[in-house]
């Protein structure tokens, strides 16, 4: 264990990590992951999409702990800020998100397999980066660093963009009524409200900001790590996902942008 906390070893890590987030970038462009929207029923092998979620987020709560728990620094204050962040953050995305789904019923699995073990390499790798760093190699996570203009900024970006995550993934949930769910029925909607009077993609917005918030709250390279394999994911299929509503719907709303309000 002594020697996955060692500056050496970490820096090489997080290299390869970047490396790993490029070619994600290319994959991402090349074809759409096959869950939500571009997931099929019973395609290959697939997962009801609460557990694929659930499975696929779990490492980023478990290596963070398990990490975390190992560092020098773990009982100090400034870092066990960060562990309620992250464990507050993962809570809603690994366990509060994928319960509150609304999969219509008697739908099979269509959340690819392999998505989930992709994911698990790539959540396992933002646990420990951000673990390691902030619990054991940081030097400037010290009670100093809460009135640092960087930690201050930082977090209210991060607050801004979850809280807004959230209320984005509630409208979306929100366009499927219960008693749809039940019926097993599946009618696409256009989402009104919110950021959706922006842009498409909200939800995919706002995770971005969230995480940008965070890199600038620990100044901390695994967090930029996080940010960008991120927004390697999210940005290709924030197009895909306008594309797919401009072919859905007619009278879809034009001045929507793909994903920064206002910019792109």
């Amino acid at each position: 264990m002594d020697w996955l906390m060692s500056a050496e070893v970490y820096n090489t890590i997080l290299v390869g990590s970047f490396v790993y987030a490029a070619f994600i970038l290319v994959g991402a462009f090349l074809s759409k992951a096959p869950y939500g929207r571009f997931g099929s029923e019973g395609a290959g092998l697939s997962l009801s999409p609460r557990l694929g979620w659930f499975l696929m987020e779990l490492p980023a709560t478990l290596s963070f702990l398990w990490f975390y728990l190992h560092g020098k620094n773990a009982s100090e204050w400034v870092p066990m800020i960060f562990l309620g962040v992250w464990l507050i953050h993962y809570a809603n995305r690994g366990f509060i998100f994928p319960l509150l789904m609304r999969v219509a019923s008697g739908s099979k699995g269509t959340f690819g397999l392999l998505v989930v073990v992709a994911g698990w390499l790539v959540t396992t790798l933002h646990g420990y980066l951000n673990a390691v760093f902030i619990s054991h190699l940081s030097t400037h996570l010290t009670p100093d660093w809460l009135s640092d203009p960087r930690f201050l900024l930082g977090m209210a970006i991060y607050l801004f963009g979850f809280v807004m995550n959230v209320h984005s993934d509630a409208i979306i949930r929100n366009l499927r009524s219960k008693a749809e769910v039940e019926s097993g029925e599946r009618i696409y909607r256009i989402p009104q409200g919110g950021l959706f009077r922006y842009v498409t993609n909200p939800s995919y917005f706002t995770e971005l900001v969230s995480f940008a918030g965070f890199a600038i709250a620990t100044w901390s390279p695994g967090a930029l790590f996080v940010l960008f394999v991120s927004a390697a994911n999210l940005i290709p299929r924030a197009f895909q996902v306008h594309r797919w509503y401009l072919n859905k719907f007619d009278n879809y709303p034009r001045e929507r942008k793909v994903l920064i309000p206002w910019v792109l």
